[in-house]
């Protein structure tokens, strides 16, 4: 008798619930055998130490491919998503990030922050304009960073009126057949590629014009290039930091201690709340414990043991990173929300060859959202209950009711 693999996103269930589901998770297996939503299956690895080990062991790669297929894949991708710097290993992974980070800076991410403050204000001034209560997800948590990853790849205003439908398309786990994830996902590589075009012919004071420009040595990005690293930004660069907004939010406004010490010192509090905001609220999303191992699992180029379990060569391997995030052997009070917390190693941008590419990025757009939120409506509160997205891998809400 075959017996079922457990299919990951877990849940939904209550919040308090989940943390006990991954405390015992935890407890019990380093891993666990899964099943994906979008087909295969993969070892979904729950503890910290654990995930470490794996994201820094070479032996695991993005690659091999199946049939056309990346592991453990069941769905054929569209030739030009399979070389995006999240498929790619050495050494054509380090001559991308190394150009890529010629253009995609500190110094650049830093000179957006006005920008970004600027926005968040015009945002908020229309929220309140048009009165209590509002969806903070469509009138705030959604603009901010698409306005702002829009601004800095120099996206015009009119091109990014599809940009939440291909990226919902992109992480769609229901409710959407392979052909209509393959016609989304073209068609947003259709429109970047577009528009790099015109950024060759005509540069800007943008991040496209700039990578354009990265050389090293006589080596530089193809327009295919830039435009694949365009797509991750757009997919990963606002709904993931929508999501993370909205939460963050809802974690304050349900915790009126951890509101209290935010409020008393924004500017101290915000790098570290938006830091304890990243390691703990994932598993709220969809009411319970849920979120996203990576769309790309790595594979095991040979047999590996990790924390004591037999990886067998080509099997994939992702890791839980909702689960590390509250592992009691490296977070002291692991399942408390504590935006104070000074010490947090957290996952949620990965680690290693691969750790998030536009963190600093993230990080920058999170304080300034949630610090810029509070200090203008203290008064902020829940006028009802959130609702919640379904059939995204990264989850996220619909409509989040707040009044002030």
């Amino acid at each position: 008798m075959t017996v079922a693999k457990p299919e990951y996103p877990f849940g939904p269930v209550p919040p308090a619930e989940a943390l006990e589901i991954m405390r015992a998770l935890r407890n019990d297996r380093p891993m666990t055998k899964v099943s994906f939503p979008f087909g295969g299956e993969c070892w979904l690895i729950h503890r910290h130490d654990a995930c470490r080990a794996m994201l820094e062991d070479r032996r695991f790669v993005r690659q091999p491919f199946t049939a056309g297929r990346p592991v453990p894949y069941d769905v054929e991708f569209p030739e030009f998503l399979t070389k995006t710097l999240q498929f790619m290993d050495p050494p054509d992974h380090t001559r991308f990030r190394r150009l890529v980070a010629k253009a995609f800076t500190m110094r650049r991410v830093e000179t957006l922050r006005g920008k970004t403050q600027a926005i968040a204000d015009e945002l908020i001034d229309a929220m309140v304009a048009a009165g209590s209560p509002g969806n903070l997800v469509d009138a705030y948590a959604l603009q901010l960073p698409i306005r702002v990853i829009g601004d800095m790849l120099g996206v015009p205003e009119e091109g990014r009126a599809n940009f939440v439908q291909w990226s919902h398309a992109l992480l769609a786990t229901s409710g959407m057949t392979p052909e209509e994830i393959g016609e989304s996902m073209t068609s947003l590589y259709v429109y970047l590629n577009g528009l790099m075009a015109d950024k060759r012919a005509d540069p800007q004071d943008d991040l496209l014009s700039a990578l354009a420009a990265a050389r090293d040595a006589d080596d530089r990005l193809t327009d295919a290039e830039i435009t694949e690293i365009a797509m991750l930004l757009v997919v990963g660069g606002f709904d993931n930091t929508a999501n993370f907004i909205e939460l963050g939010v809802l974690a304050l406004l349900s915790s009126p201690e951890q509101r209290a010490a935010l409020m008393a010192d924004i500017d101290g509090v915000i790098p570290t709340a938006v830091e304890e905001i990243l390691r703990h609220v994932r598993f709220a999303i969809g009411g319970g414990i849920s979120g996203s191992a990576g769309l790309v699992p790595f594979v095991a180029t040979e047999d590996v043991e990790i924390s004591g379990v037999l990886i067998r060569a080509g099997e994939a391997v992702a890791v839980d990173p909702t689960t590390a995030n509250h592992d009691d052997n490296v977070f002291a009070d692991a399942d408390v929300f504590d935006v104070t917390r000074s010490r947090n190693p957290h996952l949620t941008l990965s680690h290693g060859l691969h750790h998030c590419l536009g963190a600093p990025l993230a990080r920058m757009e999170l304080q300034v959202a949630i610090g810029t939120l509070f200090r203008r409506l203290p008064g902020l509160k829940l006028a009802s209950e959130p609702v919640y997205q379904q059939g995204v891998l990264t989850g996220g809400m619909i409509d989040l009711p707040v009044s002030w």
